[in-house]
């Protein structure tokens, strides 16, 4: 059998040595001026197509050599590992996640086996959350060294197309709030208006953790562990001096799941006819309002407790500003400076 890849160096001496597949005419770099090395690689690639059968098990061989818990790791322990770097809420999206079902057919799967195929028909019988942590599995084993070579190409992974998400405007704020009887879920929807946090870190809030004297909300976000700071003024005071001035400010929410939550906000939703808006809809309309107001964006990222300008830019996309025109401004700026003038004359 002729051999199909030949060899060929570009330059007299010192060149790049080339392969040259004899059937397409392509040519590939070797990316390396030794002869040696490019006469290794050659035969590797020659010795490939006349024995196929084996080369698999030639490379476990080899990688087995550096890893030797290469050849038995499976998906489970990708997973198993990846849900150990999580922690609070994260941990337990994590977790969920991992209980799929879409999954089983990949799980006791080794890696060195898992072909495309594999992931693609995980992702049929999945959903955009499958999707979207398979990836991170994915990613994790590439990461630590598990995985000799990426299994699906990044452009081949089908694209994730979330559920458009928006913000609670302020009528059906007032709407869902005059219609709620219990008063604990109306001091909650109020605080989430004001506070802009998520529903854990919102429901889990203590009265140690509101400073009366200088008029300041602050915790640490279950979800990245960032400090979240707001300053709040009398609309949200009003509210806080309602709650109690020990332990939890709703201890009947705080001891609830995330989902039971959730399901008592739908149904309050559903008592007023509104439709297409969750809890976490309080933060966006926070980071819209921020930015109409025209509030400074490095406050508004430390009040909602962001880590980088993208989050809170994707938060607020849709806010609509108006901008005012320059010679308003300027008019406005002439009639604060005229009085000022007119104030030193005086003193002098």
């Amino acid at each position: 059998m002729k051999a199909r890849y030949g060899l060929i160096c570009r330059g007299i001496r010192g060149g790049t040595y080339y392969c040259v597949d004899k059937v397409t005419g392509q040519r590939t770099s070797l990316a390396t001026s030794n002869q040696d090395e490019a006469r290794q690689i050659l035969d590797a690639k020659n010795q490939a197509l006349r024995q196929p059968g084996i080369n698999l098990q030639i490379a476990k061989a080899y990688l087995a050599a550096a890893d030797s818990n290469f050849m038995r790791r499976n998906w489970s322990e990708v997973m198993a590992e990846f849900v150990k770097t999580k922690t609070n809420s994260n941990r337990t999206r994590s977790e969920r996640a991992v209980a799929d079902q879409a999954f089983n057919p990949i799980r006791e799967l080794q890696l060195v086996e898992t072909r495309a195929e594999h992931f693609l028909r995980v992702l049929e019988n999945g959903t955009l959350s499958t999707n979207s942590y398979l990836r991170r599995f994915h990613n994790f084993a590439l990461d630590m060294g598990w995985l000799p070579w990426p299994v699906l190409p990044k452009r081949q992974w089908p694209a994730i197309h979330y559920h458009e998400k928006r913000a609670i405007t302020a009528e059906e704020h007032s709407l869902i709030v005059s219609h709620e009887n219990n008063l604990e879920l109306r001091a909650f929807y109020k605080c989430s208006w004001h506070l802009g946090g998520s529903q854990s870190d919102v429901a889990r809030l203590k009265a140690e953790d509101v400073d009366w004297k200088a008029n300041v909300v602050s915790f640490f976000r279950s979800k990245t562990g960032t400090a979240q700071v707001l300053h709040f003024g009398e609309a949200l005071a009003a509210v806080l001096r309602d709650l109690p001035r020990s332990g939890q400010l709703f201890p009947r929410l705080a001891a609830m799941d995330e989902k039971h939550r959730a399901s008592l906000f739908q149904r309050a939703c559903r008592r007023v006819g509104i439709e297409g808006v969750s809890l976490h809809s309080y933060r966006y309309s926070w980071a819209e309002r921020a930015k109409r107001a025209g509030y400074p964006e490095r406050f508004a990222q430390m009040a909602l407790g962001h880590t980088s300008k993208a989050v809170h830019r994707a938060y607020a996309r849709k806010a609509h500003v108006t901008l005012p025109p320059l010679e308003q401004y300027e008019k406005q700026m002439e009639e604060k400076l005229v009085p000022v003038e007119f104030v030193k004359r005086d003193a002098v």
